[in-house]
């Protein structure tokens, strides 16, 4: 389904093209997935700059991925390898990577990604919905080491100022608003964590549980925002009694 989103997106170029023939704006920040809005730029001798609704931990991950490919170093798909070069010692498994990694496989979403990633490399550079203080060591890597040009300008969400207009973003939860507004109240400041994966990524029941398990273990207040699936017919008996 994404992949049929972002080619129906291409429609938008010839009156991206138009728009910037009137306007002649300086600059064209395009999603990373518009990669067709590089070349509509070019035509009209405009910087592109691309918008990254990640992170640079995960942008700078995926480069040295990309770039020493430390997952073909491995013997099988459960043993770990550290990613080379990139900070923190991080540690991963074959197995943990998304499948768009293995070229091989050919999808239409792997191709839709290198020329994603083809597009960006050929930009001017990259905006990143993100603030430094949150992952100074990685934003520096990706500047400094990577030698990419980038800015963080996020987090973006805050452009939505009003408390009634963010809550009622996404779906309906499933918790009163004034419910968790309450409890939280009833907490010393600084002592929950709120815990969210975002609306992309997809959990079994099995890991579901293990990271409620977690979570409890660790003996710390939080607020854990957990997507349902409308077609997820799993019980929800991975919730801790």
């Amino acid at each position: 389904m994404i992949v049929k989103f972002f080619k129906g997106a291409a429609v938008l170029r010839e009156p991206l093209e138009q728009l910037l023939r009137e306007l002649k704006p300086d600059c064209n920040v395009a999603d990373i997935f518009l990669h067709w809005a590089f070349d509509t730029a070019d035509k009209f001798g405009i910087f592109r700059l691309v918008f990254h609704g990640t992170s640079f931990f995960s942008l700078s991950g995926l480069e040295c991925l990309r770039l020493y490919e430390p997952q073909k170093k491995v013997a099988s798909d459960s043993e770990p390898f550290v990613v080379t070069n990139l900070p923190g010692d991080i540690k991963l498994t074959r197995k943990e990577l998304p499948d768009f990694m293995d070229q091989k496989i050919g999808t239409d979403f792997t191709k839709l990604l290198i020329d994603c990633k083809v597009s960006e490399l050929k930009s001017y550079g990259v905006a990143v919905n993100s603030f430094y203080e949150l992952e100074a060591p990685y934003a520096d890597y990706f500047r400094n080491i990577l030698g990419r040009k980038a800015w963080h300008i996020g987090p973006v969400s805050l452009s939505n100022r009003g408390t009634k207009e963010k809550a009622e973003r996404g779906n309906k939860a499933s918790i009163d608003e004034q419910e968790c507004l309450k409890w939280l109240d009833s907490r010393k400041p600084n002592s929950v964590v709120y815990v969210s994966f975002g609306s992309m990524a997809n959990f079994t029941a099995a890991q579901l549980m293990e990271i409620a398990l977690g979570l409890g273990a660790a003996r710390q207040h939080f607020i854990w925002v957990v997507r349902k699936e409308k077609n997820n017919d799993e019980k929800d008996d991975w919730l801790p009694a």
